[in-house]
């Protein structure tokens, strides 16, 4: 093992640090100096323990970088412990590190394959002899006491928002910045772990709000929600001075948070962002990398977005030296890229107790390098786009509200269910240019809209947008104050009528046909023959503001015991369970009730359907991509300069709802796919398989049928 050390120069720290905004940066190609942030597509990330200098083989892990193709690395820095031979007082230096520079030698050997580097710190605890000279450093308890950690005891917790982060912390990022020169410096675990109540806090929260730290993290406090506030404002400053820090070593350096609880303010101060969900634990579904990245994108733009995978498990009990399935790993990965993501792997420790991931992510990098071409995306083609919250916080005290992210869940998994293309739209974002690319905006249940983002919702539907919204949507404003009316009433074609039903035990939805023209509305197909289903969980009661179709209404509830009582005490209503209007070139479904968050709590197939048909109802042309056939599949369509894609990530498994997967099952599809106007067809190319399949041209549309898709599938169409 070749091993080198570095000259060590000492560190001079500058006090008085300024602070300033940097700019947006636009997504151009530039000069390599200035636009690393796009160059990499794979990323690999060494985070080392303690004791791997002198026990790792850095050379077979530079030999692996180049096997997988990889082009921007993530190297252990600092931070809890020094990876190299730091002069910082109070910076820990690995007690294994002897006269070793690790982060050094792996840091020149990807410099040597022309990969940009960005040194990774972890800044939230340290050691017995800081705590004993800087007591002052150390997070405080409610109840007065000094943060011992949670998983080593040996450890103490740092305040992420006092002097540790604030001076030790930035004289370690000035030190990595001025003897290495790494083109980023990346913070795990930066933000703190809950309210901290040293007296750095207490004081600085004191000067800005006038208020005491809360005492629990109860979000409708008004100290918390000042608190809250408080804390992304100081988290803000630090991201900040780090940045000007490293800025002022090399201009186009830059603080990487991982992790910031305003995304708006991410896509704001970020040229290049990573997310850190790694894996599925417990129940989550395998599209929920995807769900992050889409979320991520609707605030940061086309800003180029990393995905940071394990190869090793996420669950509770953390056992970070194992590995997953191949399969489960495979899935999660191509939810990723499907999504807009570059692949970025982590390992934790230089010694490897299991290899059997290296093979695995080779494929997956190789595959991703072959193509590369028609990965670099200029925008998602999608013309649906979901509502998601950010200002949400202060809605949920009442019973019917609890749980309010299932109506995300719900109204996500339905349109991955019917393969429908669509992408997330942040609430805070409603602006015409946003809003720009989409026919149709869902809205599962957000119910806290200011009158701005209220407006620029009409204004949509104004310019021949559609919506489609559920439950209490717009019935808050911003602060999550009741409104007397809903804020988009106007649209909706409702009124609020003082409060709200449920749960509903044993209540039905009536599904009729028009008893003018005895047809049922497009709403209801693939149920024509259901007198009807299970309702909802929750309903709010509306009135009317003027006449509706009524292909859904109400049937109340009535006993489910004893047996010989269960019968409908009203067997048909006139209450409306969806309306229905056109409005010009657009179209409004509003659903009075939660159905979106009922789908995702008890998965009722026929819910699933009335939401799917009546988002096609809404939606009112054909989507950019039709793809049929068994299983469960999701649809992304992107163009690139000279192309677009159709990313198809099968998700069929008796896992899905479960990890880990077990295998892949593979599927088949029919697609349909509509061409930009103007653009013809040069070739179709199916990327993943390389299958060489026949597709035929019609009308400005591609038609395939692909017979086997295992994990992920792309179709690939040259445009001139």
């Amino acid at each position: 093992m070749n091993r080198r050390n570095f000259i060590r120069t000492t560190s001079v720290i500058a006090g008085g640090y300024a602070i300033s905004e940097p700019s947006i940066f636009e997504n151009v190609r530039m000069h390599q100096e200035t636009s690393w942030f796009d160059r990499p597509m794979r990323w690999a990330q060494l985070t080392l323990v303690e004791n791997d200098p002198g026990r790792f083989d850095p050379d077979f892990w530079l030999a692996y970088f180049k096997r997988v193709h990889a082009d921007g690395a993530t190297l252990s820095a600092g931070g809890i412990v020094a990876y190299y031979p730091t002069d910082v007082p109070m910076h820990h230096r690995s007690n294994w590190l002897g006269d070793f520079d690790p982060f050094g030698y792996l840091l020149e050997g990807c410099r040597k394959m022309n990969m940009p580097v960005i040194a990774r710190t972890d800044p939230h605890a340290t050691w017995q002899n800081v705590f004993e000279a800087h007591p002052e450093w150390i997070a405080v308890t409610a109840n007065g006491e000094k943060r011992r950690h949670w998983a080593n005891p040996e450890l103490w917790v740092t305040c992420a928002l006092g002097p540790y982060n604030f001076e030790l912390m930035t004289q370690v990022h000035n030190e990595i910045m001025e003897r290495y020169q790494p083109d980023g410096i990346f913070s795990n675990r930066w933000a703190g772990h809950g309210i901290c109540y040293c007296e750095h806090c207490k004081k600085n929260f004191r000067e800005y709000s006038g208020l005491e730290l809360p005492v629990t993290s109860n979000r409708f406090d008004p100290a918390y929600q000042k608190y809250s506030e408080w804390n992304i404002s100081r988290l803000k400053d630090l991201w900040l001075l780090w940045d000007s820090v490293i800025r002022k070593h090399k201009s186009s350096s830059r603080f990487i948070p991982n992790g910031f609880p305003d995304k708006v303010i991410t896509g704001q101060l970020s040229d290049i962002v990573f997310t850190d969900h790694q894996a599925r634990s417990g129940v989550t579904m395998p599209w929920s990398n995807g769900k992050v990245a889409k979320e991520l994108r609707a605030s940061i733009g086309m800003k180029p977005l990393g995905g940071i995978f394990s190869v090793g498990f996420e669950e509770q009990y953390r056992w970070k030296d194992s590995v997953q399935n191949e399969a489960e790993i495979r899935v999660w990965v191509a939810e990723g890229i499907a999504n807009g993501m570059r692949p970025w792997f982590t390992k934790f420790s230089g010694v490897l107790y299991d290899r059997r991931w290296l093979d695995i992510v080779e494929k997956i990098y190789n595959t991703h390098y072959r193509n590369e071409g028609y990965l670099r995306n200029t925008a998602p083609l999608a013309r649906v786009g979901m509502v998601f919250s950010e200002q949400t916080r202060n809605y949920g005290a009442e019973k019917w509200q609890q749980r309010s992210g299932d109506h995300a869940l719900g109204m996500y998994h339905a349109l991955i269910e019917d393969r429908m293309p669509f992408e997330m739209v942040n609430d805070r974002l409603l602006d015409t240019e946003h809003l720009k690319p989409f026919r149709l905006l869902i809205l599962p249940n957000i119910p806290t809209l200011s009158v701005k983002q209220c407006n620029q919702l009409k204004q949509f539907v104004e310019e021949g947008g559609s919506l489609l919204a559920t439950f209490e949507t717009s019935l808050y404003d911003e602060n999550g104050k009741r409104r007397e009316d809903f804020g988009l009433a106007d649209l909706f074609g409702v009124s609020y009528d003082g409060g709200v039903e449920g749960p509903m035990q044993n209540s039905y939805l009536r599904l009729k046909s028009d008893p003018a023209t005895n047809q049922f509305h497009p709403v209801l197909k693939g149920l024509e023959d259901a007198y009807r289903i299970i309702n909802t969980i929750h309903r709010i009661k509306v009135k009317s503001r003027s006449e509706f179709p009524g292909p859904v209404t109400l049937i109340p509830t009535y006993p489910d015991l004893p047996m010989e009582h269960v019968y409908p005490r009203f067997p048909d209503t006139d209450i409306r369970e969806l309306y229905l209007r056109d409005t010009g070139k657009g179209r409004i479904a509003y659903f009075p009730n939660d159905i979106d968050r009922s789908f995702w709590q008890i998965m009722c197939a026929d819910h699933g359907k009335l939401l799917r048909n009546t988002i096609r109802w809404a939606l009112n042309e054909e989507p950019i991509a039709e793809v049929k056939g068994p299983g469960v599949v999701d649809v992304t369509v992107w163009r690139q300069e000279h192309s677009m894609t159709v990313h198809l990530v099968n998700l069929t498994n008796p896992m899905m709802m479960k990890g880990p997967f077990r295998e892949l099952i593979p599927v088949s599809a029919q697609a349909v796919i509509k061409v930009p106007q103007n653009l013809k067809v040069s070739a179709v190319h199916l990327l993943v398989s390389g299958q060489k399949l026949s597709a035929e041209i019609k009308e400005n549309k591609v038609i395939l049928n692909i017979p086997q898709i295992p994990d992920h599938e792309i179709i690939a169409i040259d445009l001139i």
